[in-house]
C-alpha cells in the first residue's frame, strides 16, 4: 500500500498551509522565543527524525503521521536555512544555490536507483527515505529562496508571494492544458509551494514598517494551525467520511 498522500487539490492546499505554518512556527521558536537558529535547528531536526522513524516503521498510510512529518520538515527547514544564510553568513543567494544543488543530487540519485521520481506509489523503505530527504531539502531551499526574493531581489514579501503564486498557477495550467511531464511538474510545484509559504508567512508576521501585516509569529501560527487542522478534518477526518458516504 502506498504510504504517502495522494496528490489532489486538498493535498496542495494542505501543503501550502503546512509550509507557511512551518515558516511562522520556526520563526516563533528561533526569534520570538530567542532560542536561536542553531539550537532551534537541532530541536526541530530531532522532531523530524522522531516523526520520520514512526513514518518509516508503519506499514500503511496514516494521514496524521504523514502531515506531521511534512510539518516538521518545514519548521526544521526554516531554522536550518536561516542558520546557513544568516548565522554562517552564506547569504540567501549562495544558500539557495547550495540547497538547489543538494536537491538535484537527491532527485538524480532517486531517478537512477528507483528508475522513477513518481510519488503515487512509494512502498519501499529506500524510495521512502529518498522521498523524505527530497522534501526536507526542498523545504529548506524554499525558505532561502523566499528570503532571497523578499529581501535581496527588492520584491518585498508581497511581491515575492505574488511572483511565486503566479508561477504555481502557471504550473497548474501546464498540468491541465499541456502534455508536459506530470512528474516534473509535480516537483516544480512542490518546490515552489515552499518559497510561497516563506514569503507569505513573513508577510503575515513582519511589522508594517518592514512590509508585513504585523500579525506576529504567535497569532499567525495559531491561525495557520487552525486552518491546517480544518483542511485535515475535511480531507481525512469525519467530514470527509460523511461526504464519502453521501456520495
Amino acid at each position: 500500500m502506498n504510504k504517502v498522500a495522494q496528490v489532489t487539490l486538498s493535498f496542495w492546499i494542505m501543503k501550502i498551509c503546512a509550509t507557511t505554518l512551518g515558516e511562522t512556527a520556526g520563526d516563533l521558536l528561533s526569534m520570538t522565543l530567542h532560542v536561536g537558529y542553531a539550537i532551534s535547528s537541532v530541536l526541530l531536526m530531532a522532531c523530524f527524525l522522531v516523526s520520520l522513524l514512526f513514518q518509516i516503521k508503519t506499514d500503511r498510510f496514516h494521514p496524521l503521521l504523514y502531515w506531521t512529518v511534512i510539518l516538521t520538515t518545514s519548521t526544521a527547514g526554516t531554522t536550518m536555512s536561516d542558520f546557513m544564510d544568516r548565522s554562517l553568513g552564506l547569504g540567501y543567494a549562495k544558500g539557495s544555490l547550495l540547497l538547489m544543488s543538494g536537491l538535484v543530487l537527491i532527485l538524480t540519485a532517486w531517478r537512477l536507483i528507483e528508475k522513477s521520481l513518481a510519488v503515487d506509489n512509494i512502498q519501499t523503505k529506500r524510495a521512502e527515505l529518498l522521498y523524505w530527504a527530497a522534501i526536507l531539502v526542498s523545504n529548506t531551499l524554499g525558505t532561502a529562496l523566499g528570503d532571497f526574493l523578499a529581501d535581496d531581489s527588492g520584491l518585498g514579501f508581497m511581491g515575492g508571494a505574488l511572483l511565486i503564486g503566479g508561477l504555481i498557477s502557471a504550473v497548474a495550467a501546464a498540468n491541465h492544458f499541456t502534455k508536459v511531464n506530470k512528474v516534473a511538474l509535480f516537483w516544480i510545484a512542490f518546490v515552489l509551494t515552499r518559497p510561497f509559504g516563506a514569503t507569505f508567512g513573513d508577510l503575515l508576521t513582519k511589522p508594517l514598517d518592514k512590509g508585513g501585516l504585523n500579525f506576529g509569529t504567535v497569532g499567525s501560527s495559531l491561525v495557520l494551525a487552525a486552518l491546517l487542522g480544518a483542511c485535515f478534518a475535511i480531507s481525512h477526518g469525519h467530514i470527509g467520511k460523511w461526504r464519502a458516504r453521501r456520495l
